[in-house]
Order: structure tokens, then C-alpha cells, then sequence
């Protein structure tokens, strides 16, 4: 099970921190994901973190987001800081090898 928390609404240029907690899988073992969607847009992959701790970003997010893990408590999460109108949309974390998904948060951006 994954469940995300740490979304809701924040100014243009203020930062959230969203927390995937995942009970029944031990996420050093197994690469992470983060994906969005925008209402009326295809879900998109935000970021990615491996096994060694390597870390990939969708291009619109380098440099603003952050992705880690922090093992003894089975949790990933995603810094975000700069936010963009354009960053609004649900949040979802995922197992990439189980094909196993959050419900999501949602994160709003104001400008």
C-alpha cells in the first residue's frame, strides 16, 4: 500500500514536501516513482529514484524538485520548491516493478 499526504495549496514560488509512505514493500529494494496529471493531460513522470539512490527528472521539474528515501521509515518523498502554475496537479507515487499506485494528493499552485 502507498499513501501519499503533504499536498495542498501554495503560493508561485513556495515549496511542499509530499511523502509517499508505502507499508508491504521495502522501497530500498525497489526503484520508485513519482508521476502528475493535470486536469485534461496525460499523466506524466515527474521524477524516479533506483535502488543505489540515483535520481532521474522530467525536465520542466530539474533543479526544483527533489526526490529521496528514507529506508527505516519505508517513505519517498518529493521536495518541490519554486512551485509553477504549471506544477498543479495530483500527485502520485508508484512501484514501478508491481505496477502498484497511491491514490494521490493534489497540489495547488496560486499565482
Amino acid at each position: 500500500q502507498l499513501v501519499e499526504s503533504g499536498g495542498g495549496l501554495v503560493q508561485v514560488g513556495g515549496s511542499l514536501r509530499l511523502s509517499c509512505e508505502v507499508s508491504g514493500i521495502t522501497v530500498s529494494r525497489w526503484a520508485m516513482a513519482w508521476y502528475r496529471q493535470a486536469p485534461g493531460k496525460q499523466r506524466e513522470m515527474v521524477a524516479d529514484i533506483s535502488i543505489d539512490g540515483s535520481t532521474n527528472y522530467v525536465a520542466s521539474v530539474k533543479g526544483r524538485f527533489t526526490c529521496s528515501r528514507d529506508n527505516g521509515l519505508n517513505t519517498v518523498y518529493l521536495q518541490m520548491s519554486n512551485l509553477k502554475p504549471e506544477d498543479t496537479a495530483a500527485y502520485y507515487c508508484m512501484v514501478p516493478r508491481y505496477d502498484l499506485w497511491g491514490r494521490g494528493t493534489q497540489v495547488t499552485v496560486a499565482s
